[in-house]
């Protein structure tokens, strides 16, 4: 799956967003493409071992050791809740101290694994679906789908039931470039909203499949729809937004980045908006 086009204001506040918190989402580019080159050899807990190695090549010599010795205590042996306790340290370590999401997610989903619950095994999964569906390294966007995928089955043999978690799993086939059958994720969205049109959620990863295909017409009317059930949701309108211009309809572009406006309360995310609004009215 080549990158997705579709979403580009929003996706550009997000990344933002992202950037704000944790600085770097991933390794540089050069540890970026050497993971690359080895991911064509290498799968699971290697290809793993490879992101974990890479980002330490970017910390001090000192916080090796300290990650190093963090990593070692959960191998000699300490009980279940210490082993937690560790997975959140480093977890915390790599998203507040050095800012990479990549070794963040994989210690928040490695705390999930050992704790074994719907809401964190559902909550890690969500971290690298919403990460991978901006991916631009095919190496991480698979790894990133392969750790979703997981994560959401657990969540699933816990609840069955668990629509969030089977929207969420249709949606890693669908972004992930893990299946050779997209229509796998839709029909598993499909069939969640087949008992509940107001799934905003299930509503929003089926406009994004639509967006990504080129499908703007569909994607807009969903979007109608979401607007419906919730006036307030700012990411809907930026992608309504986006949608229109992309069918070259300027006016209506320009009235739902004005209609998220209010919504959007960092300057920062305003001002791209504002931007925007100002190229199309040219």
């Amino acid at each position: 799956m080549k990158k997705p086009q579709w979403l580009t204001i929003a996706a550009a506040i997000f990344l933002i967003a992202v950037i704000y918190f944790f600085g770097q989402t991933a390794p540089s580019r050069s540890a970026a493409a050497q993971i690359d080159d080895h991911a064509h050899n290498a799968t699971g807990s290697d290809l793993t071992d490879t992101i974990l190695n890479m980002a330490k090549r970017q910390i001090t010599p000192e916080q090796v050791i300290r990650i190093t010795t963090l990593e070692n205590s959960i191998s000699r042996g300490a009980v279940r809740a210490q082993q937690l306790d560790i997975y959140h340290q480093l977890a915390h370590f790599w998203g507040d101290s050095i800012g990479l999401f990549l070794p963040y997610a994989w210690y928040e989903a490695e705390a999930a694994r050992l704790e074994n619950s719907e809401k964190t095994l559902t909550f890690a999964a969500r971290l690298f679906l919403e990460n991978l569906q901006r991916e631009e390294n095919p190496g991480f966007r698979k790894w990133e789908a392969m750790q979703a995928k997981d994560l959401f089955e657990r969540s699933l043999k816990i609840n069955p039931a668990n629509d969030s978690a089977s929207v969420g799993l249709g949606a890693v086939y669908l972004f992930g470039n893990i299946s050779d059958a997209p229509m796998e994720g839709i029909t598993r969205i499909r069939t969640v909203l087949d008992k509940d049109s107001t799934n905003v959620y299930a509503q929003m990863m089926l406009v994004k499949g639509s967006l990504m295909s080129g499908q703007y017409d569909k994607a807009i009317n969903r979007l109608q729809t979401i607007h419906r059930l919730e006036p307030s949701n700012f990411e809907a309108m930026l992608m309504m937004a986006d949608g229109y211009e992309k069918l070259k309809d300027k006016p209506n572009a320009v009235k739902w980045y004005r209609q998220s406006l209010p919504f959007i309360k960092r300057q920062d995310m305003r001002a791209a908006i504002e931007n925007r609004i100002e190229e199309l009215g040219k």
